[in-house]
């Protein structure tokens, strides 16, 4: 079996401690288990794990705390694993921080498969790497000096004015009005300032700005947070899209932007999202 990393288990239920400490150890996961907040909240702080699921009814302060606890410090994907159903408990889930939200009891096989959609995006690395110049993709990456006031993306030129010539050390991947992203890294900047995003909230905003002006529905950013093509057609759920806008939500105010007077990110009533002009 392939190593695959580090998982922290937050449940107090013994049983069901057992079952999902089986499954992420069949998957291929070291897993530390625990039985309350304060020991979860710890565990990842020591272990720095790449997957953590959480339960929402814990003995001593909720999952949903424990989840914003963990967001100051960790990128790991989080899982909340529960048995409340209501929708309103899947939206604070969310906003807490959660990269997804499975409802007890709970099938083995869709908790790997959720995990495994989950790995197929990478993690934020915490540092770009030293002067490294990064590899044009499909010609739409802008260093800051190329990007003028307002434009999101266009290819690169180089001392010849040659399109398609790789970037400087130390460029972004996308520019915009000062948003500065690279996808490498996992980094985003606002007039140079870090901005800490949630992976998934990196994902949309990644997203967007490929799309710049074209508009991307909900089901698009959906289909795209599972790592699948925008053309399958596969299903999507309400709860799905309503995910969607809570983590657009908390995007904005990431970003400090407005959905009223948009600096960044523009809502199409009734259709989706897309950058400002």
């Amino acid at each position: 079996m392939v190593e695959r990393g580090v998982a922290v288990v937050v449940e107090d239920d013994d049983d069901i401690r057992t079952t999902l400490t089986e499954v992420l150890q069949q998957s291929g996961f070291a897993v530390h288990s625990t039985a309350s907040g304060v020991a979860g909240v710890d565990a990842v702080r020591e272990h720095n794990p790449d997957i953590v699921t959480m339960d929402v009814g814990l003995p001593d302060f909720d999952g949903i705390e424990a989840s914003r606890r963990i967001r100051t410090f960790s990128d790991a994907y989080l899982i909340i694993v529960s048995g409340r159903v209501d929708e309103a408990d899947t939206l604070m889930g969310f906003e807490a921080g959660a990269d997804d939200y499975l409802t007890k009891p709970f099938r083995p096989r869709e908790l790997r498969a959720r995990i495994a959609a989950m790995l197929r995006r990478p993690r934020t690395l915490r540092e770009a790497p030293a002067e490294r110049p990064l590899p044009p993709r499909r010609g739409e990456r802008l260093s800051p000096a190329q990007a003028p006031h307002g434009d999101l993306h266009g290819p690169h030129e180089g001392p010849e004015g040659e399109a398609g010539s790789p970037p400087a050390p130390g460029c972004c991947d996308f520019a915009h009005r000062g948003l500065t992203l690279h996808e490498a890294s996992r980094q985003a900047s606002i007039n140079g300032e870090p901005v800490d995003l949630t992976r998934t909230q990196f994902d949309i905003l990644l997203v967007l700005m490929e799309n710049g002006r074209t508009v991307q529905t909900k089901a698009d950013l959906v289909r795209r947070l599972r790592n699948e093509p925008y053309n399958t057609g596969s299903f999507v759920t309400a709860g799905e899209e309503r995910a969607v806008e809570v983590h657009l939500g908390n995007l904005r105010k990431r970003l400090g932007d407005s959905s009223q007077n948009p600096r960044w990110v523009e809502t199409v009533r009734g259709v989706g999202y897309r950058m400002t002009p």
